[in-house]
């Protein structure tokens, strides 16, 4: 399954490379920092998926052939619950944008997802939930220039 999954991935991002981006993406000829252009973030994203995709061919080949992956799951309601819980994290997060602001709504959103996933790293999720959209936020508002939204209650400089 990992292999197909990567081969497929492998495929899109091809896709994405060589003719989606290039016919379906406009750019002014005049952007001068590259990371500002309308094509740097596509063809970012389309490496990226490159990159999961051969990840992923490599992890199944080097997978065992014997019997399955993964363990069974011990109670199927747990997965719909968890998916519930994720639209109603998705809900809440687009109702607290306008009054939080993206970049603390992030933090929160994203530690809400890190503990309904149940995650392994509890303290690394909580570290990263909160530097991970500072550091979006400074290079985006000082950097790059570019206003991130801001909130009722609390902004950020």
């Amino acid at each position: 399954m990992q292999v197909r999954l990567g081969i497929g991935a492998i495929l899109v991002a091809i896709f994405l490379v060589i003719h989606a981006i290039p016919n379906w993406v406009s750019s002014p000829s005049n952007v001068g920092n590259i990371v500002l252009s309308p094509l740097f973030w596509p063809y970012i994203l389309g490496a990226l998926t490159g990159l999961v995709g051969l990840g992923l061919v490599l992890s199944g080949w080097r997978t065992a052939q014997g019997g399955p992956v993964n363990e069974p799951i011990p109670d199927p309601r747990a997965g719909a619950i968890r998916l519930a819980g994720f639209a109603v994290l998705m809900v809440a997060t687009f109702r607290a944008m306008p009054h939080l602001g993206m970049v603390w709504t992030s933090m929160l959103a994203f530690v809400a997802l890190a503990f309904l996933v149940k995650t392994r790293h509890p303290a690394a999720a909580v570290i990263c939930a909160v530097v991970v959209p500072l550091i979006l936020y400074a290079f985006f508002a000082h950097v790059a220039s570019v206003a991130i939204p801001q909130g009722d209650l609390v902004r950020l400089p």
